[in-house]
C-alpha cells in the first residue's frame, strides 16, 4: 500500500449524480444509480457517499455538517499508546474479510450487504480502496476500510473484537495519511468513538471546500 502502483482509472461514471447541495436534513441527496467503480469515484470526489436504504434502494449522502479527523487533531491516549505496541497492524492484506466483518449482520444498524463487499472489492482491486487491519498472535481482531483519491481518504467503517482495535488501525491511518501528503480524512458523521478521537463537524461549504483542494493533481 505505502509504495504500491497507481490506481487505475475505470470506465466513466454514466449517471447524473446528484449535488451535495440538494441534500435533505438527514443528507439525502439522491436515490439510484450503481456501484460501478466509476460512479463511486465520481461519487466521492463531488462530495457524496453511497449507503443503502429500505430493501434494495441505493441511497447517495452529503451530511451537514460533515464529520473530519484533522490529521493534525488526532487524540491518542496513554493506553491507545500502549494498544499500538501490543498488536500488529497490516495495510491490504484481508480488504474483502474487513470489509465483510464491517457488514456483520449482528453489528446494530448495519448497512454493508454483500453488494456493497463486491463493489468495494473491485475498487481495491484498481487500488482505490484499502483497508488497514490489525492482529494479536496472527488473528485479525480488528481493522478499517475507505477510499483513498489523492489527498483524500474516505472512511467508510471499522470493526473491533478486542480493546482499542479499530482505534490502532485508524492511529496507523492517519501515520500513512500524513507520511504520504494527504490532506482529508472524512468519516461522514461524527459519533462519541470518533469524537473521542478528534473527530469534529465541519459545515458542508466548508467541507466542499476542502474535498476540492485534497483531490486536486498534485
Amino acid at each position: 500500500m505505502h509504495a504500491g502502483r497507481p490506481p487505475i482509472e475505470p470506465a466513466g461514471n454514466r449517471w447524473r449524480l446528484p449535488r451535495s447541495e440538494f441534500a435533505d436534513d438527514d443528507g439525502l441527496c439522491g436515490i439510484g444509480a450503481d456501484l460501478a467503480p466509476g460512479t463511486l469515484l465520481a461519487a466521492y470526489r463531488s462530495g457524496i457517499f453511497p449507503m443503502p436504504m429500505r430493501k434494495k434502494l441505493l441511497g447517495w449522502w452529503s451530511p451537514d455538517p460533515r464529520g473530519v479527523i484533522p490529521l493534525d487533531g488526532l487524540i491518542v491516549s496513554r493506553s491507545l499508546r500502549r494498544s499500538c505496541k501490543r498488536y500488529e497492524v497490516r495495510f491490504d492484506s484481508r480488504f474483502r474479510e474487513v470489509v465483510q466483518r464491517c457488514g456483520d449482520p449482528s453489528r446494530p444498524h448495519g448497512w454493508i450487504t454483500a453488494q456493497f463487499v463486491d463493489a468495494y472489492e473491485q475498487l481495491h482491486l484498481l487500488g482505490w480502496a484499502h483497508s488497514v487491519e490489525t492482529y494479536l498472535d496472527g488473528r485479525l481482531i480488528g481493522g478499517l476500510y475507505g477510499v483513498r483519491i489523492a489527498g483524500l481518504f474516505a472512511g467508510e467503517s471499522m470493526f473491533s473484537d478486542a480493546t482499542d482495535a479499530s482505534k490502532v488501525a485508524l492511529v496507523s491511518l492517519v501515520d500513512w495519511l500524513v507520511e504520504s501528503g494527504a490532506t482529508l480524512l472524512d468519516v461522514q458523521w461524527t459519533t462519541p468513538h470518533l469524537v473521542s478521537m478528534g473527530a469534529i463537524d465541519v459545515p458542508r461549504p466548508s467541507y466542499l471546500q476542502l474535498l476540492e483542494e485534497a483531490i486536486a493533481e498534485r
